[in-house]
Protein backbone atom coordinates (compact mmCIF):
# COMPACT_ATOMS: atom_id res chain seq x y z
CA UNK A 1 0.00 0.00 0.00
CA UNK A 2 1.29 3.29 -0.58
CA UNK A 3 3.17 5.32 1.50
CA UNK A 4 2.02 2.56 4.51
CA UNK A 5 5.39 3.47 6.03
CA UNK A 6 5.17 7.01 6.29
CA UNK A 7 5.17 6.88 10.16
CA UNK A 8 8.80 4.91 10.47
CA UNK A 9 10.24 7.32 7.92
CA UNK A 10 13.84 8.72 9.37
CA UNK A 11 12.91 12.16 9.90
CA UNK A 12 12.82 14.36 12.62
CA UNK A 13 9.45 12.69 13.98
CA UNK A 14 10.97 9.21 14.63
CA UNK A 15 12.48 8.56 17.83
CA UNK A 16 15.45 7.04 15.82
CA UNK A 17 16.20 10.79 14.19
CA UNK A 18 18.52 11.69 16.64
CA UNK A 19 21.09 8.85 16.42
CA UNK A 20 20.39 8.34 12.81
CA UNK A 21 21.74 11.96 12.32
CA UNK A 22 24.80 11.59 14.71
CA UNK A 23 28.03 12.20 13.13
CA UNK A 24 31.20 10.47 15.12
CA UNK A 25 32.76 14.87 15.65
CA UNK A 26 30.89 17.71 14.60
CA UNK A 27 30.88 18.62 10.80
CA UNK A 28 31.96 21.85 9.80
CA UNK A 29 28.73 24.46 9.16
CA UNK A 30 28.35 26.68 5.73
CA UNK A 31 26.31 30.07 5.97
CA UNK A 32 24.94 29.03 2.53
CA UNK A 33 23.94 25.42 2.73
CA UNK A 34 20.63 24.02 1.88
CA UNK A 35 21.13 20.40 2.20
CA UNK A 36 19.81 18.15 4.49
CA UNK A 37 22.12 16.11 6.83
CA UNK A 38 21.37 12.85 4.47
CA UNK A 39 21.90 15.20 1.65
CA UNK A 40 25.26 16.52 3.08
CA UNK A 41 25.91 12.94 2.98
CA UNK A 42 25.07 12.04 -0.59
CA UNK A 43 27.66 14.65 -1.52
CA UNK A 44 30.22 13.62 0.64
CA UNK A 45 30.23 9.87 -0.58
CA UNK A 46 29.51 11.12 -4.49
CA UNK A 47 32.79 13.14 -4.48
CA UNK A 48 35.30 10.66 -2.65
CA UNK A 49 37.74 9.26 -4.64
CA UNK A 50 36.51 5.16 -3.73
CA UNK A 51 33.42 6.06 -5.14
CA UNK A 52 34.84 7.30 -8.39
CA UNK A 53 37.11 4.34 -8.83
CA UNK A 54 33.52 2.06 -8.69
CA UNK A 55 33.60 2.50 -12.61
CA UNK A 56 36.58 0.69 -13.31
CA UNK A 57 35.72 -2.10 -10.54
CA UNK A 58 34.35 -5.69 -11.28
CA UNK A 59 30.61 -6.02 -10.60
CA UNK A 60 30.70 -10.17 -12.09
CA UNK A 61 32.55 -10.13 -15.45
CA UNK A 62 36.74 -8.71 -14.74
CA UNK A 63 38.19 -5.85 -16.36
CA UNK A 64 35.50 -5.31 -19.41
CA UNK A 65 36.73 -3.97 -22.38
CA UNK A 66 33.19 -3.70 -23.66
CA UNK A 67 31.85 -0.56 -22.17
CA UNK A 68 27.91 -1.52 -21.74
CA UNK A 69 28.89 -4.29 -19.22
CA UNK A 70 27.83 -3.22 -15.65
CA UNK A 71 30.60 -1.94 -13.55
CA UNK A 72 30.75 -1.44 -10.10
CA UNK A 73 29.10 1.84 -10.04
CA UNK A 74 26.74 1.27 -12.70
CA UNK A 75 25.73 -1.58 -9.65
CA UNK A 76 25.31 0.99 -7.24
CA UNK A 77 23.16 3.46 -9.41
CA UNK A 78 20.83 0.66 -10.10
CA UNK A 79 20.78 0.38 -6.46
CA UNK A 80 20.14 3.58 -6.12
CA UNK A 81 17.48 3.96 -8.28
CA UNK A 82 15.46 0.28 -7.17
CA UNK A 83 15.76 1.59 -3.46
CA UNK A 84 14.37 5.04 -4.50
CA UNK A 85 11.89 3.46 -6.15
CA UNK A 86 10.58 1.32 -3.01
CA UNK A 87 11.33 4.34 -0.74
CA UNK A 88 9.22 6.34 -2.11
CA UNK A 89 6.36 4.41 -2.71
CA UNK A 90 6.47 3.02 0.57
CA UNK A 91 6.82 6.55 2.19
CA UNK A 92 10.16 6.28 3.60
CA UNK A 93 12.85 8.86 3.41
CA UNK A 94 14.49 8.71 0.13
CA UNK A 95 17.39 10.60 -0.16
CA UNK A 96 18.50 8.14 2.88
CA UNK A 97 18.54 5.34 0.85
CA UNK A 98 20.13 6.67 -2.37
CA UNK A 99 23.19 7.62 -0.06
CA UNK A 100 23.51 4.23 1.02
CA UNK A 101 22.90 3.04 -2.32
CA UNK A 102 25.72 4.84 -3.97
CA UNK A 103 28.53 4.35 -0.67
CA UNK A 104 27.61 0.57 -0.18
CA UNK A 105 30.30 -0.43 -2.08
CA UNK A 106 33.16 2.22 -1.81
CA UNK A 107 35.12 -0.89 0.34
CA UNK A 108 34.73 -3.46 -2.25
CA UNK A 109 37.87 -5.29 -3.51
CA UNK A 110 39.20 -5.48 -7.09
CA UNK A 111 37.61 -8.43 -9.03
CA UNK A 112 34.56 -8.25 -7.29
CA UNK A 113 33.65 -10.96 -4.44
CA UNK A 114 36.88 -13.37 -5.81
CA UNK A 115 39.34 -10.42 -4.68
CA UNK A 116 37.41 -10.10 -1.52
CA UNK A 117 37.83 -13.69 -1.13
CA UNK A 118 41.58 -13.53 -2.06
CA UNK A 119 42.63 -10.63 0.45
CA UNK A 120 40.49 -12.77 3.06
CA UNK A 121 42.66 -15.47 2.42
CA UNK A 122 46.03 -13.43 2.99
CA UNK A 123 44.89 -12.68 6.48
CA UNK A 124 45.47 -15.63 7.94
CA UNK A 125 42.65 -17.17 9.87
CA UNK A 126 44.56 -17.86 13.36
CA UNK A 127 41.48 -18.93 15.18
CA UNK A 128 41.05 -21.46 12.33
CA UNK A 129 38.49 -22.03 9.37
CA UNK A 130 35.33 -21.55 11.21
CA UNK A 131 36.35 -18.08 12.24
CA UNK A 132 34.48 -15.16 11.58
CA UNK A 133 36.17 -13.65 8.03
CA UNK A 134 38.51 -10.78 8.18
CA UNK A 135 38.06 -8.94 4.61
CA UNK A 136 34.79 -8.29 4.02
CA UNK A 137 33.37 -5.56 1.49
CA UNK A 138 30.71 -4.30 3.92
CA UNK A 139 33.00 -3.92 6.71
CA UNK A 140 35.28 -2.70 4.80
CA UNK A 141 33.23 0.18 2.95
CA UNK A 142 32.44 1.58 6.43
CA UNK A 143 36.15 1.76 7.26
CA UNK A 144 37.04 3.75 3.91
CA UNK A 145 34.11 5.73 5.07
CA UNK A 146 35.22 6.57 8.55
CA UNK A 147 39.21 6.24 8.36
CA UNK A 148 40.19 5.85 4.95
CA UNK A 149 37.92 8.68 2.51
CA UNK A 150 38.87 12.60 3.43
CA UNK A 151 37.69 15.76 1.66
CA UNK A 152 39.13 18.87 1.90
CA UNK A 153 37.31 21.25 4.34
CA UNK A 154 36.82 25.20 3.63
CA UNK A 155 40.41 25.41 4.80
CA UNK A 156 41.73 23.09 2.67
CA UNK A 157 42.54 20.35 5.19
CA UNK A 158 41.62 16.82 4.26
CA UNK A 159 39.07 15.82 7.19
CA UNK A 160 37.16 12.42 7.16
CA UNK A 161 33.47 12.04 5.40
CA UNK A 162 32.22 11.70 9.18
CA UNK A 163 28.98 10.60 7.93
CA UNK A 164 25.99 10.04 9.86
CA UNK A 165 25.33 6.98 12.04
CA UNK A 166 21.82 5.80 9.51
CA UNK A 167 24.18 5.91 6.65
CA UNK A 168 27.53 4.46 8.40
CA UNK A 169 25.00 1.69 9.49
CA UNK A 170 23.61 1.31 5.94
CA UNK A 171 27.16 0.55 4.52
CA UNK A 172 27.58 -2.13 6.93
CA UNK A 173 24.49 -3.83 6.94
CA UNK A 174 23.61 -3.90 3.17
CA UNK A 175 24.87 -7.23 2.43
CA UNK A 176 22.17 -8.70 0.09
CA UNK A 177 23.42 -12.12 -0.74
CA UNK A 178 21.67 -13.38 2.40
CA UNK A 179 18.33 -14.64 1.04
CA UNK A 180 15.65 -13.57 3.90
CA UNK A 181 11.78 -12.98 4.24
CA UNK A 182 10.64 -9.89 6.52
CA UNK A 183 13.58 -8.15 6.87
CA UNK A 184 12.70 -5.50 9.67
CA UNK A 185 15.11 -2.55 11.41
CA UNK A 186 16.90 -3.28 14.58
CA UNK A 187 15.64 -1.84 17.38
CA UNK A 188 18.78 -0.47 19.10
CA UNK A 189 21.74 1.49 17.06
CA UNK A 190 25.35 -0.73 18.45
CA UNK A 191 28.83 -0.07 17.80
CA UNK A 192 28.69 -1.03 14.18
CA UNK A 193 32.58 -2.58 14.15
CA UNK A 194 31.03 -5.00 16.88
CA UNK A 195 29.58 -6.77 13.60
CA UNK A 196 31.70 -10.00 13.42
CA UNK A 197 30.08 -11.04 10.12
CA UNK A 198 28.03 -10.03 7.15
CA UNK A 199 24.19 -10.08 6.79
CA UNK A 200 23.08 -11.69 9.90
CA UNK A 201 22.26 -8.02 11.86
CA UNK A 202 19.49 -6.08 10.18
CA UNK A 203 20.00 -1.65 9.86
CA UNK A 204 19.41 0.38 12.29
CA UNK A 205 16.36 1.74 9.97
CA UNK A 206 13.31 0.82 7.34
CA UNK A 207 15.49 2.73 4.81
CA UNK A 208 18.96 0.65 5.22
CA UNK A 209 16.26 -2.79 4.86
CA UNK A 210 15.40 -1.19 1.49
CA UNK A 211 18.94 -0.64 0.50
CA UNK A 212 19.78 -4.53 1.85
CA UNK A 213 16.99 -5.54 -0.39
CA UNK A 214 17.69 -3.38 -3.86
CA UNK A 215 20.82 -5.02 -3.78
CA UNK A 216 19.70 -8.09 -4.23
CA UNK A 217 16.96 -7.18 -6.84
CA UNK A 218 19.76 -4.87 -8.65
CA UNK A 219 22.56 -7.53 -9.31
CA UNK A 220 20.10 -10.93 -10.29
CA UNK A 221 18.82 -9.41 -13.97
CA UNK A 222 21.68 -7.42 -14.94
CA UNK A 223 23.86 -10.38 -14.42
CA UNK A 224 21.47 -12.40 -16.91
CA UNK A 225 21.70 -9.73 -19.40
CA UNK A 226 25.83 -9.29 -19.17
CA UNK A 227 26.11 -13.00 -19.38
CA UNK A 228 24.36 -12.89 -22.59
CA UNK A 229 25.95 -10.02 -24.00
CA UNK A 230 29.62 -12.40 -23.45
CA UNK A 231 27.96 -15.75 -24.66
CA UNK A 232 28.35 -17.45 -21.53
CA UNK A 233 24.44 -18.79 -21.94
CA UNK A 234 23.81 -21.21 -23.72
CA UNK A 235 20.18 -22.41 -25.45
CA UNK A 236 20.00 -25.15 -22.83
CA UNK A 237 20.81 -22.72 -20.29
CA UNK A 238 17.73 -20.62 -21.72
CA UNK A 239 14.99 -23.73 -21.62
CA UNK A 240 16.19 -23.84 -17.28
CA UNK A 241 15.22 -20.39 -17.88
CA UNK A 242 12.32 -20.72 -19.22
CA UNK A 243 11.06 -23.86 -16.60
CA UNK A 244 12.51 -21.40 -13.55
CA UNK A 245 9.62 -18.94 -14.72
CA UNK A 246 6.79 -21.33 -15.72
CA UNK A 247 7.20 -23.29 -12.31
CA UNK A 248 7.84 -20.08 -10.00
CA UNK A 249 5.73 -17.41 -11.36
CA UNK A 250 3.84 -19.26 -14.37
CA UNK A 251 3.57 -18.11 -17.85
CA UNK A 252 -0.32 -16.95 -18.05
CA UNK A 253 -0.69 -14.25 -15.10
CA UNK A 254 2.79 -13.62 -13.98
CA UNK A 255 6.09 -13.79 -15.38
CA UNK A 256 5.65 -14.49 -19.26
CA UNK A 257 6.78 -10.90 -20.02
CA UNK A 258 9.69 -11.10 -18.54
CA UNK A 259 11.11 -13.47 -21.43
CA UNK A 260 12.52 -11.75 -24.81
CA UNK A 261 12.62 -13.95 -27.57
CA UNK A 262 11.60 -16.80 -25.22
CA UNK A 263 15.21 -16.66 -24.56
CA UNK A 264 16.91 -14.03 -21.77
CA UNK A 265 15.08 -12.15 -19.21
CA UNK A 266 14.47 -8.65 -19.86
CA UNK A 267 16.40 -7.26 -16.88
CA UNK A 268 13.91 -3.80 -16.81
CA UNK A 269 10.77 -5.68 -16.40
CA UNK A 270 11.83 -7.97 -13.82
CA UNK A 271 13.82 -5.04 -11.82
CA UNK A 272 10.06 -3.67 -12.29
CA UNK A 273 8.16 -6.96 -11.07
CA UNK A 274 10.06 -7.42 -7.99
CA UNK A 275 9.47 -4.15 -7.24
CA UNK A 276 5.48 -3.98 -7.42
CA UNK A 277 5.80 -7.47 -5.67
CA UNK A 278 7.67 -6.22 -2.68
CA UNK A 279 5.59 -3.31 -2.51
CA UNK A 280 2.66 -4.73 -2.47
CA UNK A 281 3.71 -7.59 0.23
CA UNK A 282 5.78 -5.42 2.37
CA UNK A 283 4.07 -4.12 5.60
CA UNK A 284 4.98 -2.96 9.10
CA UNK A 285 3.68 -6.16 10.51
CA UNK A 286 5.03 -8.45 7.74
CA UNK A 287 8.43 -6.50 7.51
CA UNK A 288 9.69 -5.99 3.98
CA UNK A 289 9.12 -9.36 2.07
CA UNK A 290 7.84 -10.53 -1.70
CA UNK A 291 5.11 -12.99 -2.29
CA UNK A 292 6.15 -16.71 -2.10
CA UNK A 293 6.05 -17.22 -6.01
CA UNK A 294 8.37 -14.41 -6.06
CA UNK A 295 10.86 -15.32 -3.74
CA UNK A 296 10.64 -18.64 -4.87
CA UNK A 297 11.68 -17.00 -8.17
CA UNK A 298 14.46 -15.34 -6.52
CA UNK A 299 16.12 -18.12 -5.13
CA UNK A 300 15.93 -20.43 -8.30
CA UNK A 301 17.02 -17.27 -10.48
CA UNK A 302 20.45 -17.01 -7.91
CA UNK A 303 20.41 -20.79 -8.19
CA UNK A 304 20.69 -20.48 -11.97
CA UNK A 305 23.78 -17.53 -11.77
CA UNK A 306 25.91 -19.57 -9.40
CA UNK A 307 25.14 -22.71 -11.84
CA UNK A 308 25.71 -20.81 -15.25
CA UNK A 309 27.20 -17.52 -14.84
CA UNK A 310 29.14 -17.57 -12.03
CA UNK A 311 31.19 -21.15 -12.26
CA UNK A 312 31.17 -20.63 -16.26
CA UNK A 313 34.69 -22.06 -16.87
CA UNK A 314 36.09 -18.14 -18.10
CA UNK A 315 35.23 -16.96 -15.50
CA UNK A 316 36.78 -19.28 -13.23
CA UNK A 317 40.40 -18.83 -15.79
CA UNK A 318 40.08 -15.39 -14.81
CA UNK A 319 40.01 -15.60 -11.28
CA UNK A 320 42.94 -17.63 -10.65
CA UNK A 321 44.73 -14.98 -13.42
CA UNK A 322 42.85 -12.47 -10.38
CA UNK A 323 44.27 -14.44 -7.75
CA UNK A 324 47.64 -14.26 -9.05
CA UNK A 325 47.89 -10.68 -9.44
CA UNK A 326 46.61 -9.86 -6.03
CA UNK A 327 49.31 -11.79 -4.20
CA UNK A 328 51.99 -10.96 -6.15
CA UNK A 329 51.10 -7.04 -5.47
CA UNK A 330 50.78 -8.64 -1.47
CA UNK A 331 54.15 -10.67 -1.64
CA UNK A 332 56.29 -7.20 -3.40
CA UNK A 333 54.59 -4.64 -0.83
CA UNK A 334 54.96 -6.91 2.56
CA UNK A 335 59.03 -7.56 1.68
CA UNK A 336 58.39 -3.33 1.76
CA UNK A 337 58.55 -4.17 5.74
CA UNK A 338 61.95 -3.19 7.08
CA UNK A 339 62.06 -0.12 4.66
CA UNK A 340 58.84 1.86 5.69
CA UNK A 341 60.37 1.70 9.12
CA UNK A 342 63.41 3.81 8.15
CA UNK A 343 61.40 5.88 5.51
CA UNK A 344 62.55 4.40 2.43
CA UNK A 345 59.96 2.90 0.55
CA UNK A 346 60.80 4.36 -2.34
CA UNK A 347 64.31 2.69 -2.21
CA UNK A 348 62.89 -0.50 -1.78
CA UNK A 349 60.12 -0.12 -5.28
CA UNK A 350 61.96 1.96 -7.48
CA UNK A 351 61.91 -0.70 -10.16
CA UNK A 352 58.11 -0.55 -10.01
CA UNK A 353 57.24 3.79 -10.01
CA UNK A 354 53.64 3.11 -10.60
CA UNK A 355 53.25 1.37 -7.23
CA UNK A 356 56.27 3.20 -5.68
CA UNK A 357 54.60 6.62 -5.83
CA UNK A 358 50.82 4.85 -4.90
CA UNK A 359 51.99 3.00 -1.91
CA UNK A 360 54.39 5.77 -0.47
CA UNK A 361 51.73 8.45 -0.49
CA UNK A 362 49.18 5.73 0.87
CA UNK A 363 51.62 5.39 3.68
CA UNK A 364 51.47 8.79 4.23
CA UNK A 365 48.10 9.10 4.59
CA UNK A 366 47.22 6.32 6.82
CA UNK A 367 50.26 5.84 9.09
CA UNK A 368 52.97 7.86 10.70
CA UNK A 369 55.29 7.43 7.84
CA UNK A 370 57.72 9.99 6.85
CA UNK A 371 60.42 9.58 3.37
CA UNK A 372 63.64 9.57 4.49
CA UNK A 373 64.42 12.46 1.21
CA UNK A 374 61.01 14.54 0.93
CA UNK A 375 62.61 16.70 -1.45
CA UNK A 376 63.85 14.60 -3.68
CA UNK A 377 59.86 13.10 -4.21
CA UNK A 378 58.79 14.76 -7.24
CA UNK A 379 55.47 13.15 -6.44
CA UNK A 380 54.96 14.76 -2.45
CA UNK A 381 56.44 17.57 -0.17
CA UNK A 382 56.33 18.68 2.94
CA UNK A 383 53.04 20.23 2.74
CA UNK A 384 51.38 17.26 0.95
CA UNK A 385 52.60 15.12 4.54
CA UNK A 386 51.02 17.52 6.58
CA UNK A 387 48.01 17.97 4.52
CA UNK A 388 47.49 13.74 4.00
CA UNK A 389 48.54 12.71 7.22
CA UNK A 390 45.63 12.03 9.57
CA UNK A 391 45.78 10.47 12.77
CA UNK A 392 47.64 7.56 12.51
CA UNK A 393 45.25 4.54 11.70
CA UNK A 394 48.28 1.76 10.65
CA UNK A 395 51.86 1.19 12.86
CA UNK A 396 54.30 0.69 10.31
CA UNK A 397 56.30 -1.00 13.23
CA UNK A 398 54.00 -3.77 14.06
CA UNK A 399 53.67 -7.02 11.45
CA UNK A 400 49.79 -7.59 11.85
CA UNK A 401 48.88 -3.88 11.28
CA UNK A 402 51.20 -3.45 8.52
CA UNK A 403 49.61 -6.49 6.94
CA UNK A 404 46.33 -5.14 7.18
CA UNK A 405 47.62 -1.58 5.70
CA UNK A 406 48.56 -3.49 2.85
CA UNK A 407 45.38 -5.25 2.81
CA UNK A 408 43.88 -2.18 2.51
CA UNK A 409 45.65 -0.57 0.17
CA UNK A 410 45.05 -3.43 -2.14
CA UNK A 411 41.09 -3.27 -1.71
CA UNK A 412 40.93 0.09 -3.31
CA UNK A 413 42.25 -0.48 -6.26
CA UNK A 414 40.49 -1.11 -9.30
CA UNK A 415 40.93 -3.82 -11.31
CA UNK A 416 42.83 -2.17 -14.58
CA UNK A 417 45.41 -0.39 -11.61
CA UNK A 418 45.85 -3.82 -10.13
CA UNK A 419 46.94 -5.36 -13.35
CA UNK A 420 49.07 -2.27 -14.20
CA UNK A 421 50.95 -2.68 -11.29
CA UNK A 422 51.03 -6.70 -11.54
CA UNK A 423 52.44 -6.49 -15.39
CA UNK A 424 55.14 -3.34 -13.88
CA UNK A 425 56.67 -5.80 -10.95
CA UNK A 426 56.57 -8.52 -13.24
CA UNK A 427 57.81 -7.39 -16.99
CA UNK A 428 62.18 -7.24 -17.71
Amino acid sequence: MRNAFENEKCSENNEKWNQSIKRETDIYARNNDIRSEFERDYTRLLHCQAYRRLKHKTQVFFAPHNDHICTRMEHVSHVASVSSTIAKYLGLNDTLTSTIAIGHDIGHAPFGHHGEDCLNNLLEQKEGANAPKKFWHERNSLFFADYIETLQDPNGIEQPLNLTYAVRDGLICHCGEIDQQGIKPRKESIDLYSMKRPGFIQPYTWEGCVVKIADKIAYLGRDIEDARAYHILDMASYRVLREIVGSTLGFEKKGAHALRSGKAINTTVLINDLIVDLCEQSSIEKGLCFSDEYFKFILEIKKFNFAYIYNHWRLKEFAIYAENVIQTIFRTLMKTHSYAKSGRVAQALRLYPKLQQTFELWLVKTTAYKPFIVEKHSYIDKKSILRLNSPQIFDVNDNESYTKCVIEFISGMTDQFAIQVYEEIITF
